[in-house]
């Protein structure tokens, strides 16, 4: 079997770095690029409360990621995959690279130290901790 290469991807410079990184290093790899839609995003938008309004706020943060990883992988077709997941985004990354057999993660980070570190959380921090498969990070 394969290297097989989650990328968690949100857009950011950092998750950009990390797919040409994966890309670069391991030519051969199935990659799959990941975004994570996360729920409670929705709280901050108008009419999220109500039951069509999560429903309408759920479908076009879905469009978005689509979008989003289209994008991303203009260029790259058939060396990479995308597959979009709603849940937390650290826990969602690790169930995902933990239980669909993938061989390696690599990661962009936002290099926030200090006190807005230890207030944001670090989802590349928590993902390092939780899984079992080797992380690579990128900054």
């Amino acid at each position: 079997m394969g290297k097989r290469i989650l990328v968690p991807f949100d857009g950011s410079p950092p998750s950009e770095r990390a797919l040409e990184f994966a890309t670069s290093e391991w030519p051969e790899a199935t990659v799959t690029l990941l975004n994570v839609i996360n729920p409670g995003e929705a709280g901050y938008t108008a009419g999220s409360g109500v039951p069509s309004g999560a429903e309408q706020w759920f479908e076009s943060a879905k469009a978005d990621a689509e979008e989003l990883l289209a994008e991303a992988t203009t260029g790259l077709e058939g060396r990479v995959d995308t597959m979009v997941e709603v849940g937390r985004p650290a826990g969602t990354i690790v169930e995902v690279a933990d239980e669909a057999g993938y061989t390696h993660v690599v990661m962009g980070s936002h290099g926030r130290e200090g006190i807005r570190r230890v207030l944001l959380g670090s989802v590349t921090e928590a993902v390092i901790r939780d899984t079992v498969v080797p992380v690579t990070v990128v900054p």
